[in-house]
């Protein structure tokens, strides 16, 4: 056997775009690298704060975004992803800025899941922000029109804490914001037949949500087990 080369690193398929934020990132969170069961690539995008990317439309940031995906394919990664669900407005624009998959935003799943579910069925997205979650963000994600929308805008700790770039986050209070959040969700939408969890910093509650509602839950963590099994398939 002959060995080629023309990578910086070997071994992790995936390259992580992250925000540029300190508050905590617990196991099950997209930026704690410990949550993934393969090695994975981080860049952090300077200056793109939860606040300005959730809240501000990551107004002027695009070209930070294609900069450090540019770098994380020069290093050697085989597809890119986002850790947040927001960044769908930059799908089209990273997608033809690189020469390897992209997926930007776990609300990608929406129309897939629709498609596995019961008749009469549809998956609804939970996130961190429902009054800044545009229709443009659903557009790029390919999310159906009409798609049920539940928060945890107004809740005590989670949408705070984490748009708020806290250095201390009451687990315990964020895990019942997104179980409320999601019970209301279904509450609401009696044809709710599962959830996609638009915020990738809501994957640590996946669990208690699927617990809580009886119904499954697809997240970043799904999507990207998913993308990084086709970027680098298992041999059997």
């Amino acid at each position: 056997m002959i060995a080629q080369g023309g990578k910086s690193i070997y071994g992790a398929s995936v390259g992580i775009l992250m925000l540029d934020a300190q508050f905590p990132r617990i196991p099950g969170d997209m930026g704690n690298a410990r949550t993934w069961p393969f090695p994975v690539l981080y860049r952090i995008v300077r200056n793109a704060s939860p606040d300005l990317v959730v809240r501000q439309g990551a107004e002027g940031m695009l070209g930070a975004f294609i900069d450090a995906a540019r770098e994380l394919v020069k290093d050697g990664v085989d597809g890119i992803t986002t850790n947040c669900g927001f960044l769908s407005l930059f799908q089209d624009e990273l997608a033809e800025a690189v020469p390897v998959p992209v997926a930007t935003s776990s609300m990608m799943q929406v129309d897939m899941v629709n498609r596995i579910l019961p008749a009469g069925k549809r998956a609804g997205i939970l996130t961190i922000s429902a009054s800044t979650l545009t229709d443009e963000h659903l557009r790029k994600a390919q999310v159906p029109d009409g798609t049920p929308i539940g928060t945890t805008e107004g809740g005590s700790e989670f949408t705070t804490a984490i748009l708020e770039n806290a250095l201390t986050l009451d687990v315990d209070k964020a895990r019942d914001d997104n179980v409320e959040a999601a019970l209301a969700l279904q509450a609401g939408n009696p044809d709710l037949g599962a959830i996609v969890l638009e915020c990738t910093n809501m994957c640590p509650y996946a669990a208690d949500i699927q617990q809580a509602t009886g119904l499954p839950v697809f997240s970043i963590v799904t999507f990207i087990n998913w993308f990084q099994a086709g970027l680098n398939p298992p041999r059997f």
